[in-house]
């Protein structure tokens, strides 16, 4: 049996560990910062990226304020195709951007492993505009190829801080013998990592300092559902997916 694909997933967490340790620290800092002044985390991703967005969002062991901005005409369930046309097309992210309730003191993560698409790289430059500190996933191996938006950015150069996510061009982590196309892609695992340390770095900050992180509790526990009522109380108003 090939184990190959669980080798690659390894060390490619340590790889991301080692080359973003000082950038996650930073991200932890910003996000708590954000939580101490009320705001709220938004999180973005086009195609396979959104999921990380619906991995943030209403979490056992995560935090309340994280609003998914699940934008469905560049999510996969409209029609795959479509959706990786849309994540290409120059003016499309205006026809949603003005929508978003997003608030100076908030904090934005976007996520695309190519980080070369207009859309992303749209929503991460409209964050920074409206006075958002703004945090990008994406791979820096991407960086050799040309960007598809107008102003010639890759989403790295739009962020306030950016990680790398290490993944290779392509995605796929496994060789086969004989085989012309790689297989086993790794960016929703890693992204979605990453994406959890960042919070769990965020709560140690906070409970460090001594205040009252709002975090979900499972539901298939009891007593959770009174919980979180109660922890998603202040948040109604933000966040309309509650």
């Amino acid at each position: 049996m090939n184990n190959g694909y669980f080798s690659a997933i390894q060390n490619l967490l340590s790889e991301v560990s080692e080359k973003n340790r000082w950038a996650m620290q930073h991200c932890a800092s910003i996000l708590a910062e954000c939580l101490e002044k009320e705001g709220i985390l938004h999180v973005f991703g086009c195609g396979h990226s959104h999921m990380i967005a619906e991995e943030a969002f209403y979490r056992a062991g995560g935090i309340v304020p994280i609003r998914p901005v699940l934008v469905e005409d560049v999510m996969l369930h409209k029609g795959a195709l479509r959706s990786s046309k849309m994540e290409r097309d120059p003016s499309f992210a205006e026809t949603f951007l003005p929508l978003q309730p997003f608030q100076p003191n908030d904090v934005l993560l976007v996520i695309s492993t190519s980080g070369r698409n207009p859309v992303p790289i749209d929503v991460a430059r409209y964050g920074i505009e409206v006075g958002m500190k703004v945090i990008t996933i994406s791979s820096h191996a991407y960086h050799s190829l040309i960007s598809r938006h107008s102003t010639g950015m890759l989403l790295a150069e739009t962020a306030t801080i950016a990680i790398d996510n290490c993944i290779p061009q392509g995605d796929a982590l496994v060789s086969l013998k004989g085989l012309q196309t790689s297989i086993g892609p790794g960016s929703t695992i890693i992204n979605a990592a990453i994406t959890n340390d960042m919070i769990v770095r965020t709560i140690e900050l906070l409970h460090n300092r001594g205040l009252d992180v709002p975090i979900f509790r499972s539901g298939n526990i009891d007593g959770a559902e009174e919980h979180n009522e109660l922890v998603m109380k202040k948040y109604r108003d933000r966040i309309e997916m509650f």
